[in-house]
């Protein structure tokens, strides 16, 4: 026995040691029982030992062979208090073999060799979070959670599907050799670089964006302006055709623009002109200004009957009215939609927006020209950069297929367990764009599909606080779908995992809502004040704990675990290319191999057109020099290799495969 009780103070007690503790080891941490002779055991986390007294605080009890987390039953002061037994602890912690349904995580910090094996579905059908700094091994966390939850479970999970945005195109070398390590396995990769592609193009069928998608990748910001995207959004099918039908509708739109323009009261000169400019750019083969208005005695074009006399007069002013009216359709037009076009590009969604802006009177209001040509130029600036490539897509598919083509490996033939986005060559706000669209149309699928839950999709967001922010969606749409995808998604299948190393920037509401936190090195104040706030069952203890942790040491907490869990992760393999440079290659390994020397030597030979192809291909010798050292060793070469804690010993009545100190301990457990 430890002690006696002699305080209980909250959650706090304070026990009088019966021990000598100079003949014992560290106690910090472990895990004590209270037992009173009653079928409920208290048990409690030792805080703090100083020579006569020992603090711990309550974490549960165990009633009838199971452990219920909680801080609500607190021991009478006839118990009796010892260390934990194994068998008790397999009840916090899980059995060491790991058994289907299951998956391993890591080893105890604190319970020597004690393999940390976490329930699927307690982990997974839940949102959660990674949290840690820079360089405490986030990636490489990330990386072993994931190659383990293939392959330490004895059934794969080959029916699952993991998208991850991948923010430095990182994980790809973690992932790569999945198929390998086994054949019902298959992971595939996208990229955004349009330049060196090493995998395939990210490419989203424009024709699958809706309103909202529009809005957020035209970067919307006032409600007024959505009507004329789904305005647009409902042309764009038409214009696109060629039926009778559709070139009635398009004469419709351009007739009513031009009475506008007619009968708006300006002066003629401006009146030919804007009509000039609209026919220019709008037009159909029976509307344009070589359309012939044909008069008793003589045919002239529509573009003559313009002309403005030397008094400032149009005097064909009301043929031309009486012309254009005629094209005017008093009843809504029905086009079948095997007429429609569904198949369209960015080009024809820019057309059907100037379209659309017309016959909302752009021309004859200014205020509607401010708030509308704003998104009209925007999309002519994302249909004319280099981001057109990512909306291009080669064939007409459904959204349906869209989602089921990124999840089939042609090279594999088979189903893609892991979808990697890498979206290192494209801006933040683009990125933040992409993802949202990716993401809700996950979605929507997820939401849509029968029977409700019947699938499961999760989006593993890097660098989140990049994305998951609290942006003016809301405002502008009524929601922000990371939002409502924490807050509605699991009961579709929908669940969302957040890889941060600054917290304090995410969305609260997302956040919020995650039931598993993988907490690493963190030290930055704020954040650690707002995980203590946001997160569930964080004490300060926990929080000085994070300040202190060892890179790819961890502290694990949620519903898929009873109790705060202190661990390392293993090591992936193979790892996430997360190494930082290597200044011993860059600065000195160059100079030795003596390509420094080499490229002045040339320099001074060739012209100076030639010195920038010669120190391309100098870099390219050097990059390919570093890439070589990298594969020969699997790791970074400066990266010290995470290290794992000071083992300590543990109590003599907890077995194998826990190593066991009975003369250590021996005071303890009499």
């Amino acid at each position: 026995m430890l002690g006696r009780i002699e305080e209980i103070i909250d959650n706090s007690v304070i026990i009088n040691l019966s021990i000598n503790i100079n003949e014992q080891p560290n106690l910090v941490n472990l895990h004590v029982i209270f037992e009173d002779g009653s079928a409920k055991k208290v048990v409690a986390e030792i805080a703090n030992v100083n020579q006569t007294k020992m603090i711990v605080n309550v974490v549960g009890e165990i009633n009838n062979n199971i452990f219920t987390p909680g801080a609500n039953s607190k021991p009478s002061f006839k118990s009796n208090v010892r260390i934990i037994d194994m068998e008790e602890l397999e009840l916090l912690f899980g059995k060491q073999k790991t058994e289907f349904g299951q998956t391993n995580f890591g080893t105890s910090n604190v319970y020597e060799g004690y393999k940390i094996n976490v329930n699927i579905n307690d982990f997974f059908s839940n949102h959660y979070a990674i949290l840690g700094n820079s360089g405490a091994g986030k990636s490489c966390t990330v990386a072993s959670i994931l190659q383990k939850l293939f392959t330490s479970s004895p059934k794969p999970p080959v029916n699952s599907s993991l998208f991850f945005f991948d923010a430095y195109g990182e994980y790809s070398h973690a992932f790569y050799n999945l198929h390998e390590k086994n054949p019902k396995l298959s992971y595939k990769a996208y990229t955004t670089n349009i330049i060196d592609p090493d995998c395939d193009i990210l490419r989203i069928p424009i024709w699958l964006l809706d309103v909202d998608d529009l809005a957020l990748l035209l970067d919307a910001t006032s409600p007024s302006q959505l009507p004329i995207i789904e305005k647009t959004l409902k042309l764009v099918p038409i214009l696109t055709g060629s039926s009778e039908a559709v070139i009635k509708r398009k004469n419709d739109i351009i007739a009513r623009a031009l009475q506008d323009i007619l009968l708006s009261g300006s002066d003629s000169t401006k009146i030919r002109d804007q009509v000039i400019g609209v026919l220019t750019k709008f037009n159909t083969p029976t509307l344009n200004l070589e359309s012939q208005i044909v008069q008793p005695g003589y045919i002239r074009t529509l573009k003559q009957c313009l002309y403005v006399d030397k008094t400032g007069k149009m005097q064909e002013m009301e043929l031309v009215v009486e012309f254009t009216r005629a094209y005017i359709i008093e009843e809504q037009l029905e086009i079948d939609k095997s007429e429609m076009n569904p198949f369209y590009t960015l080009t024809d969604l820019e057309l059907a927006m100037e379209f659309a802006l017309i016959s909302e009177g752009i021309l004859k209001s200014d205020k509607v020209f401010d708030n509308a040509n704003v998104i009209s130029v925007r999309l002519h600036s994302l249909a004319t950069s280099d981001n057109r490539h990512y909306f291009n897509y080669p064939k007409y598919v459904t959204r349906d297929q869209f989602i089921e083509t990124l999840l089939w490996n042609q090279k594999t033939n088979s189903k893609a367990q892991i979808v990697n986005f890498n979206i290192n060559y494209i801006d933040d706000r683009l990125a933040k764009v992409i993802t949202k669209i990716l993401s809700r149309m996950l979605f929507l699928k997820a939401s849509t599909t029968k029977p409700r839950g019947s699938r499961a999709f999760h989006i593993i967001i890097e660098e989140a606080h990049r994305y998951v922010q609290h942006d003016s969606d809301v405002e502008l749409l009524g929601y922000n779908i990371f939002e409502r995808i924490t807050k509605e998604g699991r009961k579709y299948g929908m669940f969302l995992a957040l890889i941060t190393q600054r917290p304090s920037e995410l969305s609260d509401t997302c956040i919020s809502q995650c039931a598993n936190f993988v907490i690493l090195r963190t030290l930055h104040p704020v954040d650690l004040k707002y995980i203590k706030e946001m997160v569930p069952n964080v004490s300060q203890e926990i929080v000085l704990q994070l300040k202190n942790l060892k890179p790819g040491n961890c502290i694990a907490f949620g519903t898929a675990f009873k109790v705060p869990t202190s661990m390392y992760i293993d090591i992936p393999n193979p790892r996430p290319l997360s190494n930082n440079v290597n200044l011993e290659a860059v600065w000195y390994e160059l100079n030795n191999s003596g390509l420094n020397n080499g490229v002045v030597q040339q320099m001074t030979s060739n012209s100076p057109d030639s010195v920038s192809a010669i120190m391309a291909q100098q870099v390219n010798k050097a990059n390919n020099l570093n890439m070589q050292t990298l594969s020969s060793t699997q790791q970074p070469v400066i990266q010290k290799p995470i290290q794992q804690p000071v083992q300590q010993p543990v109590p003599q009545n907890i077995q194998a495969p826990l190593p066991v100190q009975p003369q250590a301990l021996k005071e303890i457990t009499n």
